[in-house]
């Protein structure tokens, strides 16, 4: 096979051709499937990666779907996820697209939690945040804490204070870690609610 898809492509296109008027061989014909078997492996990978680019440059779901020759942008977006590779181990595209937006149900529910219980979480987190004797790493955490404290959404401090569970001690790492295991309880909730 050529060295570079493009060479692959044109190479695969004449043996088309000549299957078309009867002429191809056996071995060309043979040698254009593996060919075109190994483009679309590169083509597969190839989608994923373009799309994760206009994302990151700020292009909508909605500007992609035309495209990607979907209709919507939940289409857009399905599709994506389907042709992403798993970092979590689903096997299936539509496991990762059942899996992300499962993801996205916990984190909402997490996220209206917090919202709710704001006045409590920002009370936490202050006095993690002032917490005394705590070593070089521990005090990084409480200052990550302190910076959540500054954002106008609540659910910005519960990453930061769940990671300053390990550097607490007493009722105040109890607490931290109560608050974590309430979210992890909501995200499962959610996400088992989600499947019904």
């Amino acid at each position: 096979m050529a060295d570079d898809p493009i060479s692959a492509l044109r190479e695969v296109s004449e043996v088309v051709a000549t299957a078309r008027v009867g002429t191809a061989d056996r071995e060309q014909l043979l040698y254009a499937l593996a060919a075109l078997r190994i483009l679309r492996d590169e083509i597969s990978a190839w989608e994923p990666e373009l799309i994760t680019a206009a994302r990151a440059g700020g292009t909508s779901w909605a500007a992609l779907a035309p495209a990607l020759g979907v209709a919507s942008r939940q289409a857009a977006e399905r599709r994506y996820l389907r042709l992403k590779p798993s970092t979590t181990g689903e096997t299936t595209g539509e496991a990762r697209v059942d899996a992300q937006r499962g993801r996205r149900a916990g984190d909402r529910a997490v996220a209206a939690w917090a919202r709710k219980n704001s006045a409590s979480l920002r009370k936490l987190a202050g006095q993690v945040s002032a917490a005394n004797g705590l070593d070089g790493e521990g005090q990084e955490s409480a200052d990550r804490v302190g910076d959540a404290l500054g954002s106008d959404d609540a659910a910005a401090l519960l990453s930061p204070l769940a990671a300053t569970q390990e550097h607490l001690s007493g009722s105040l790492a109890e607490q931290v870690g109560t608050i974590a295991e309430r979210a992890d309880q909501l995200r499962r909730d959610a996400i088992r609610n989600r499947r019904r």
